[in-house]
């Protein structure tokens, strides 16, 4: 399954602060459906991901009853990519 969308970059200030694009809710049910094939566990979703040139392994985060996928700083660095900026993500399950 290959899921491609734009969303914001935005900062989650928690104590383990990280960047993370929001993955809009039409893919959202998309990956719920198949979450209990792909989980590992905590309802976290093993993907690959990339944005322009840039593809990384990382997992999808459940938040909110959506998903979020979270940016590496060295994605981000790669990308130039900076808080508040509309990103383009391609996921490959």
């Amino acid at each position: 399954m290959n899921l491609e969308f734009s969303g914001e970059v935005w900062y989650w200030r928690g104590p383990a602060p990280h960047h993370f694009v929001s993955v809009p809710a039409r893919q959202c049910a998309d990956l719920s459906a198949a979450s209990k094939l792909l989980t590992y566990g905590w309802g976290m979703i093993p993907v690959r991901a990339r944005i322009g040139d840039t593809e990384w392994k990382t997992s999808l985060f459940a938040k909110d009853g959506g998903y979020v996928v979270p940016l590496r700083a060295s994605v981000r660095k790669a990308e130039g990519v900076v808080e508040g900026d509309t990103v383009t993500v391609v996921l490959s399950l």
